[in-house]
């Protein structure tokens, strides 16, 4: 089961798909690749799989990625080989990405795999908040260019099986814990 859990930038995927992962058994992430230079806190193959430009181009001209796109004037993408890998294991993967990456995912396995799709909303002001007090420290520029996308962003969420507001780390961790033991069973009882 892929789990793709959206929302606009500071909107707490990281944070809970970290915490899904270490409160429930079977649950991976699939991080993507990127050509965005690592931050202070990035884990290379854990928040992101770090390559340059010319190597993301060249994954994308030998036909590697089930999607991608630029993003925060960065390329950001899924393997296919990744993503097949950990599906064949039985795993319930669970991956931050955004509103394109997610329309492009469900055109492409919805009828192979089972998708539940959950978009984080976070009100504009907080979001703003949040993004200023991150500790990488974004550009003024870089949090006006992620502000931006906010609207955007939110009028994708038709496309979307649960939208929740994430206002309460804990609340959320928990319903969202909630859908994928139900959405799980569901998958289950398909077979």
């Amino acid at each position: 089961m892929l789990v793709l859990l959206s929302g606009v930038s500071g909107a707490g995927k990281d944070t809970i798909k970290k915490e899904l992962m270490r409160r429930m058994e079977n649950v991976e992430s699939l991080p993507s690749y990127t050509d965005r230079p690592p931050r202070n806190n990035d884990i290379p193959g854990v928040t992101y799989h770090f390559v340059t430009t010319q190597e993301f181009e060249t994954m994308i001209h030998n036909g590697e990625l089930y999607e991608y796109s630029v993003h925060h004037e960065h390329y950001y993408g899924t393997s296919k080989k990744l993503l097949n890998e950990k599906i064949q294991n039985g795993k319930i993967i669970v991956k931050d990405i955004e509103v394109n990456g997610v329309e492009n995912l469900l055109k492409l396995l919805k009828d192979d795999v089972k998708i539940v799709t959950i978009f984080l909303r976070v009100p504009k002001a907080i979001l703003q908040s949040r993004l200023e007090q991150r500790i990488d420290k974004p550009s003024i520029k870089e949090i006006q260019l992620r502000l931006n996308r906010f609207d955007f962003e939110e009028s994708k969420i038709g496309m979307y099986d649960y939208v929740i507001k994430n206002n309460n780390l804990e609340k959320t961790v928990n319903i969202i814990m909630e859908i994928i033991k139900n959405e799980y069973a569901l998958t289950e009882e398909e077979f």
